[in-house]
């Protein structure tokens, strides 16, 4: 109650905030007069003035006055646009890192100008998060105009671009690019051999366009480079053809958690099953020995059950394509994960690709922590602002909008079935569609939007479907969706880009009607008509009330919801927004109220009535934010597991950095070599043991194994009082013995090349290897819940026991390597360098991440590591150089190790080239 009265009285801490900033507005807006009276030359040279100032020690919120008016004057030349005073209060809140949330069509690409530019002029690279790559084009294209007119570089990075041209845009001060791109440059950089291959430099401040849509809904997945592993494909369809067989007595399915589990009768049945298809070993599905089979038996079940077809996914030209549940596009590339779209692909029949090993992986939380201030931007942030304060440590600050909003906002409309409401919807919209005002409407899956349209068509309304069928198609739908008497149905709104202009978008309409008509009198003509039109129409739908925003269902998130509802009510436009629920809407039959509440519902109403409540709303709200709770508890899961593996990736990535700007790693093979060898005596000769306890024969074939020599340990034990150290000595002058006879035969920088080469090798095997075991690891580890065990803390303990045993394979393995390999001179071939390092263009390498914003495709082939020994050639005991296969015309199991002796087994070494 106190609060509420303070609250009236004083303004919320939002609005306190908000109107801190205004002394700062009134400042800049002191110097309009002196900015406006400078010539063009004189404007693009204040970022000259700003950077000598700050080389004198002043900061930049000392000069975001001057910076903040002298790139508002130079919009209102170059770009024709002013920048309003509440767009100059989001411009100092981006500066300040937090996040402005402004309504949609408050000019939020304008606003991110202001601190874009004075975070520019310290030269040390801004980075402008977008959503997609055609909105990181534009705005580089838009905006740049303005950025170059005041002096600075701007860069933008999209997919097939060449290394180099990546390094050139990330060394700009102004750097446009997607999420996505961002992180698997920063994998790849640590992916590569040398430093000057790298592209990204040090990061330093971004801007996140849309923050909510790439810091929340995508941040549930990370972003993963992998590779292939070996073909399972008849596994999977062997256990797919027995659970299309399955009763549904036989399973539980909890559509909450997308689970689906066997019930007794069903374990017996699967165990019969798989008996008589010989998958099975021994009697019972649950041995160890069936590991596998139960694995794929779990997904097989997940997918015939759990996931539909045209809801989930849809199949195009003989491939699955997931459809993202936030924005109903397709995301070609994208794959779930754990054998879950290979067990989908079986049940369809269409061809079923390997699974992939992960190779590097990232969270957006861990990847954008990094930069050491972040800003973002959005319409809608408010609901989330907990959890970006936790994990991001950001502020949410609402921005008053430049105009009152006008939108009227009803009251939800509940009916009993999905007929009675689609019928409903399509009467409002034919009477809308008759009055001539345009018609938005937010659907939540394509079978939703068919069905709606279906309807329509029987009204005998002409309509567009924005879905992930006709996606190619969406920037011109939607900017259109404002004309007179346009109905656009779209599957969701979140990040399109593209603002809905009431009669039309000019710029649209002439790239759609003149885009055959040459420059000329003639198609200004045609210009100055379409605007005339435009303007005629926009009349005319502002007298016919506006956009009217209908939503057909609640989404599990009220922050798509109001991305609808913000479609209507642009700077101040009249406007209207609707929902329309029913019974059997997922979210009130999944997350609902009890059943008592449908019973009633059911018993209440009539076929075809309606029912509009303040408490059904408000059940409403309290479903969405049990949804957005455990949407976020998924979320946090995610960070604190990634959180583990991020300290491990810290140290792996710095060591390889530190190995890639060294001359020579002459030091660090020493003491890899000092700790290898510390190693095998610690396990021959235990602390405290005494030495006829010791493992005399262990050790001397260990030392022979990995350091190349024969040690006379008999001789050693008969000294006086012999202790482990001792042995450690005289192991460690022999090993450095026979090391400068090696280095002795082969020159100086050849082998300082090598050992650098090797080195970097071996970690990224290793550190390969290990991400598999992590991701195995998480897999299992719920599992010590049942012994009152808390998961997150076993795991990070098994991951830190994981990490020291890693790093002390690499050490062994790299000193086994320069002690006992056979290195021997090799000419290169004469070839132009590739656009990608070699080490990247190994085939079947992916980049996927689940992106519910974009339909594009995240999974591309990344050009492979060809030998990173440069001239030379390495080759153990025993073994033979790549490039030929002596046991080509044997008959060696492709699952056999490799006679090389490398360890690999054939298929991936030798007999890969068979």
């Amino acid at each position: 109650m106190f609060g509420s009265i303070a609250k009236a009285l004083f303004g919320s801490s939002n609005d306190r905030y908000v109107k801190s900033l205004d002394k700062i507005v009134r400042k800049i807006n002191a110097l309009e007069p002196e900015i406006q009276a400078l010539s063009d030359e004189d404007l693009s040279l204040q970022t000259q003035k700003f950077r000598e100032r700050l080389a004198a020690g002043e900061t930049l919120d000392d000069i975001l006055p001057e910076a903040f008016a002298t790139c508002r004057e130079g919009s209102r030349r170059v770009l024709g646009m002013r920048h309003f005073d509440v767009q100059m209060i989001g411009g100092i809140v981006l500066h300040r890192g937090e996040i402005a949330e402004m309504r949609t069509g408050e000019g939020k690409t304008l606003v991110a100008t202001l601190a874009t530019y004075l975070n520019a002029i310290e030269r040390k690279g801004v980075h402008v998060v977008t959503v997609n790559d055609y909105l990181a084009r534009r705005d580089a294209e838009w905006m740049g105009q303005l950025y170059r007119f005041l002096g600075l570089t701007v860069g933008v990075i999209v997919p097939n671009l060449n290394e180099e041209e990546r390094r050139e845009a990330y060394n700009s001060d102004i750097t446009y690019a997607t999420n996505n791109e961002l992180g698997f440059d920063y994998l790849r950089d640590n992916m590569k051999h040398e430093r000057g291959q790298m592209v990204h430099r040090p990061f330093n401040y971004a801007i996140v366009d849309e923050v909510d849509s790439i810091l929340i809904d995508e941040a549930r997945t990370p972003l993963i480079i992998s590779g292939p592993t070996e073909d399972k494909s008849e596994l999977y369809v062997a256990v797919d053809q027995v659970v299309k067989h399955i009763a549904p007595e036989h399973y539980e399915a909890d559509e909450k958690q997308k689970t689906v589990t066997l019930t007794e009768d069903g374990v017996e049945w699967a165990e019969r099953q798989f008996e008589q298809a010989g998958l099975l070993v021994g009697s019972n599905l649950y041995d160890v020995e069936n590991t596998m089979v139960v694995h794929h038996l779990d997904q097989a079940l997940k997918a015939n059950v759990m996931f539909k077809r045209d809801i989930d996914y849809i199949v195009k030209d003989g491939k699955v394509v997931i459809i993202d549940e936030f924005t109903g596009r397709m995301m070609d590339g994208r794959r779930w994960s754990n054998g879950l779209h290979q067990a989908v692909e079986a049940k369809e029949g269409v061809r079923i690709e390997p699974e992939n090993q992960t190779m590097a992986s990232i969270t957006f939380q861990n990847y954008f922590r990094m930069y050491p201030k972040l800003g973002g931007m959005t319409g809608t942030a408010a609901t989330e602002a907990p959890e970006f304060y936790d994990i991001y440590k950001m502020n949410v600050v609402t921005i008053p909008t430049n105009v009152p909003v006008q939108r009227v906002d009803e009251e939800d409309e509940f009916y009993k079935n999905t007929h009675d409401k689609f019928a409903a919807i399509a009467r409002l919209i034919r009477e809308r569609y008759e009055t001539g005002q345009p018609v938005l409407v937010g659907t939540v899956s394509i079978e939703k939007s068919e069905l709606l349209s279906d309807f329509l068509n029987a009204e005998g309304v002409k309509h567009n479907v924005l879905n992930a069928r006709f996606h190619e198609m969406e920037a011109h739908i939607v900017a259109q969706a404002g004309r007179l008497g346009a109905v656009t149905i779209a599957t969701n709104m979140a990040g399109r880009g593209t603002d809905i202009q009431l009669g039309g978008n000019v710029e649209f309409r002439v790239d759609d009607e003149l885009a055959e008509m040459p420059e000329g009198p003639e198609r200004d003509a045609a210009i100055e008509r379409i605007k005339a039109e435009v303007a005629e129409e926009k009349r005319k739908v502002l007298e016919a009330g506006g956009l009217c925003v209908i939503g057909t269902e609640r989404h599990e998130s009220r922050r798509i919801d109001n991305q609808l509802r913000g479609r209507s009510g642009r700077q101040g436009d009249p406007g209207l927004s609707k929902f329309y629920l029913c019974l059997e809407d997922d979210l009130l039959r999944i997350f609902g109220p009890d059943t008592m509440f449908a019973k009633m519902m059911n018993a209440n109403l009539a076929d075809g009535e309606a029912i509009g409540s303040r408490y059904l709303s408000k059940a409403i709200e309290i479903a969405q934010k049990k949804v957005e709770a455990r949407n976020y508890d998924i979320r946090k899961q995610v960070v604190e597991y990634d959180d583990v593996m991020n300290d491990q990736r810290k140290v792996i990535y710095e060591q390889r950095a530190d190995i890639m700007d060294a001359e020579a790693v002459g030091d660090v093979v020493i003491d890899m070599r000092r700790d290898t060898v510390n190693t095998l005596v610690a396990d021959a000769c235990p602390a405290g043991s005494y030495p006829e306890q010791w493992d005399v024969e262990g050790l001397k074939a260990r030392a022979y194994e990995v350091l190349g020599i024969e040690i006379p340990l008999e001789e050693w034990m008969q000294e006086d009082h012999i202790e482990p150290e001792r042995i450690e000595d005289h192991i460690n002058a022999l090993a450095d013995a026979r090391m400068e006879e090696r280095v002795a035969s082969i020159e100086a920088a050849a082998w300082s090349n090598l050992e650098k080469a090797i080195l970097l090798e071996r970690l990224d095997y290793y550190w390969k290897e290990h991400l598999a075991t992590l991701d195995a690891l998480r897999q299992v580890v719920f599992l010590r819940a049942y012994a009152q065990k808390t998961p997150i803390n076993e795991y990070k303990q098994e991951a830190f026991g994981l990490f020291e045993k890693m790093l002390e394979g690499i050490r062994i393995d790299v000193t086994r390597i320069l002690m006992t390999a056979e290195f021997r001179m090799q000419q290169p071939d004469p070839m132009p360098l590739p656009d990608l390092p070699d080490f990247l263009t190994q085939p079947g390498l992916l980049e996927t991440h689940i992106d519910p914003l974009t339909g594009e495709n995240d999974a591309r082939p990344i050009p492979s590591p060809a030998s990173s020994l440069g001239m030379l050639g390495a080759q153990g005991p025993g073994q033979v150089p790549m490039g030929t296969n002596p046991w080509a015309d044997q008959d060696i199991s492709r699952n056999a190790p490799c006679p090389c002796g490398s360890g690999e087994k054939y298929k991936h070494c030798h007999g890969a080239m068979v």
